[in-house]
């Protein structure tokens, strides 16, 4: 479960609800079927017609990774991986990893070793690893442009929203009761429209963004140390240049021995 995601939840709606009733108004205020409506759907509305099925199809996926963790390979753990690759192929040469590869559970990690495996040229695997980077940072664009696009939406549908309701307050001049009603209804689409925009939809797109640049970092870290396999680099070297990847903790951790070898259980995140 990611906390981060469920904490902020639960922070703004108790923002929201708690604010109004300091403020003296009643909750029962934001049940309005019409805001709702008009908020919610005529987002998911203007989604429809800003990208196709094949973009938001993905959208339920997104979601899973905003409230759940998922297991990935530690920029740690990596490290002390390919310094036990380097070992093994200094000492019986590139074939002797192949059988690793068979069980290391990352796609973008098998691949690369594979290449190194099948003796590929190192500049063509580089453009291959490389590629594939590009084309996932690519894809992750799209699935946060979904909710950003939708964090722009959301409170201009709330203007909208408080436009149509004070047509409709318009009509109950005659009513005074009825229409400070009526004008406090309106209001509420574009409460909904605010609060969905800049407490919901803006938020997970920018932790969606934040995600990628984690993943995007990982995968080149893991062409880096693929592609100096091949050169015969010794494992303290291999441990330089992928140091430069990690935060001040992680360099600590594994120049005193406190992070384990990386197993061949490790899941990675689906890109």
């Amino acid at each position: 479960m990611e906390l981060s995601t469920i904490i902020g939840l639960v922070l703004g709606f108790l923002a929201v609800g708690v604010g109004m009733v300091l403020k003296g108004a009643s909750l029962g205020a934001l049940f309005n079927p019409a805001a709702i409506l008009i908020i919610f759907v005529g987002t998911a509305a203007a989604l429809f017609i800003a990208f196709p099925m094949s973009d938001l199809k993905k959208f339920p996926k997104l979601l899973k990774k905003l409230f759940k963790k998922e297991e990935v390979m530690s920029k740690t753990e990596l490290v002390n991986f390919l310094k036990e690759l380097t070992q093994t192929v200094r000492r019986e040469g590139l074939l002797a990893i192949e059988e690793k590869v068979s069980n290391v559970k990352d796609p973008f990690l098998q691949l690369g070793l594979q290449m190194i495996v099948d003796g590929i040229e190192e500049d063509m695997a580089k453009d291959m690893l490389l590629e594939e980077i590009e084309a996932m940072e690519r894809r992750h664009r799209v699935g946060a442009s979904l909710f950003s696009q939708g964090g722009t939406y959301a409170p201009t549908l709330g203007v909208l929203g408080a436009v149509v309701g004070l047509v409709a307050a318009l009509g109950n001049l005659s009513d005074i009761d009825k229409l400070g009603h009526s004008i406090a209804a309106a209001f509420i689409a574009t409460l909904f429209g605010i609060f969905s925009g800049y407490v919901l939809w803006h938020p997970m797109a920018n932790k969606l963004k934040r995600l990628s640049a984690e993943e995007i970092e990982l995968k080149t870290m893991m062409a880096e140390g693929i592609l100096s396999l091949p050169k015969g680099i010794s494992p303290s070297i291999m441990e330089q240049k992928l140091l430069i990847f990690l935060s001040e903790s992680e360099r600590d951790a594994i120049r005193n021995g406190t992070v384990g070898v990386a197993n061949e259980s490790q899941q990675t995140r689906t890109a």
